[in-house]
């Protein structure tokens, strides 16, 4: 590599790297205890639990589960149904005072077989919300998230970078070593080196991942304007359904599920929310092998007469998110992958921290030297100062 371009690499690295690192360290340090959200959640008594029956203890109807809870918010509009993912003895069900998306929501825990209220927990406050929004959005909705989404692109471009760098360096070092007769920064450098290529591919993994959620909301009102809008042509002009002219939910339920046999409903969207239609309550039904729990079928089902209307494929950009996001917090292979995501972030911690000890080391290092130089002198080239640190 020429020594133009060596400079060119180095500057690539060092200002991608400092631009992102505080805010990739915040996400490191927020996207820790979250790998372990149901865990914390237990230890903290906010998780819910059915009470033990016995297993063959038949469902009840999902209308009298719904009217159930919206006997706890008799004001408020049931906008989403959403069976526990590790219990379908448990629903979920979301209320909003109005039928528009809106952040005042309130949520109810169902039993799915007797109909009886288990709990009604708060998804809007205490710790892990906190740590949540910091991750997601910084508390600044869409902008906050294409924020960290463009962090997250820095990210990978010091990574990129950071691997060009590190062949010609390692040409005069074996591998993995680090040089510890010499001073304090030489020994970082080499730990911020050998950790770095350590985490390379768990780092370019998280980090691309985590910019592709980002732009969830952005992929998902795509899809609706450019694919749900075209199924929805014979209902132009038509008034938004009314609450009080719905079928039965358990009806449009029954007929999803025998439009798409084989498959676990994953939640429901209500007529007028984000994921469905003024129209429709629309299914979202997964797969049972490990791969197609993670991809979604929608299934709109026209909310008056219980009628299937559609059931559209993702496109590709929209399976590649549904995808990602159970791979950006490691949930793919249980415990042991929630114990190996963990022990990687905590490492990717020190490799940020180390990257920013030693650009601000070298700087004071570097600002007595320059100062004592004659106003005449020429400064040393980039190239010399970029390998001061190789044997």
């Amino acid at each position: 590599m020429s020594p133009r371009s060596l400079r060119a690499w180095s500057w690539v690295h060092t200002w991608s790297g400092l631009i992102s690192t505080i805010f990739l360290l915040l996400l490191c340090i927020t996207g820790l205890p979250l790998i372990f959200h149901h865990e914390i959640g237990h230890l903290l008594g906010t998780e819910v639990e059915a009470p033990a029956m016995a297993e063959d203890t038949p469902k009840t109807s999902v209308d009298r589960m719904m009217a159930a809870a919206n006997a706890r918010h008799p004001d408020r509009i049931v906008q989403y149904a959403i069976p526990d993912e590790d219990d379908d003895n448990i629903w979920f069900f979301t209320l909003t005072p109005t039928p528009a998306p809106t952040e005042d929501f309130r949520s109810v825990a169902v039993d799915a077989r007797t109909a009886d209220v288990l709990a009604q927990p708060r998804f809007d406050e205490g710790f892990m919300w906190v740590m949540l929004k910091l991750h997601v959005d910084l508390f600044a909705g869409l902008a906050g998230k294409l924020f960290l989404g463009f962090m997250g692109l820095l990210m990978l471009v010091a990574i990129v970078s950071g691997v060009v760098l590190y062949a010609p360096f390692m040409r005069r070092l074996r591998f993995g070593e680090v040089r510890r007769q010499r001073s304090t920064r030489l020994k970082w450098l080499d730990l911020h080196n050998l950790l770095g290529v350590v985490t390379l591919v768990w780092a370019f993994v998280v980090g691309g991942t985590g910019m592709i959620n980002t732009w969830a909301d952005l992929l998902i009102k795509y899809w609706q304007y450019s694919e749900v809008s075209t199924l929805l042509a014979p209902y132009q002009g038509q008034p938004v359904t009314p609450v009080a002219e719905r079928a039965s939910l358990q009806r449009a339920y029954d007929a999803a599920r025998e439009h798409v046999p084989g498959t676990t409903l994953s939640f429901v969207a209500f007529p007028g929310t984000a994921f469905s239609s003024p129209h429709h309550f629309t299914f979202f039904l997964r797969g049972n092998t490990p791969l197609t729990a993670r991809l979604l079928k929608p299934v709109l089902v026209d909310a008056r007469t219980a009628e299937v209307t559609a059931a559209p494929s993702m496109p590709w950009y929209l399976t590649a998110l549904l995808v990602s996001q159970p791979l950006h917090f490691g949930d793919y292979g249980g415990r042991p992958m929630q114990i190996l995501w963990a022990l990687l972030d905590i490492v990717t911690i020190v490799v940020l921290g180390s990257g920013l000890y030693l650009w601000f080391e070298r700087r004071r290092v570097r600002r007595p030297a320059t100062a004592d130089l004659p106003a005449d002198s020429e400064p040393r080239p980039a190239l010399a100062r970029s390998t001061e640190a190789m044997p």
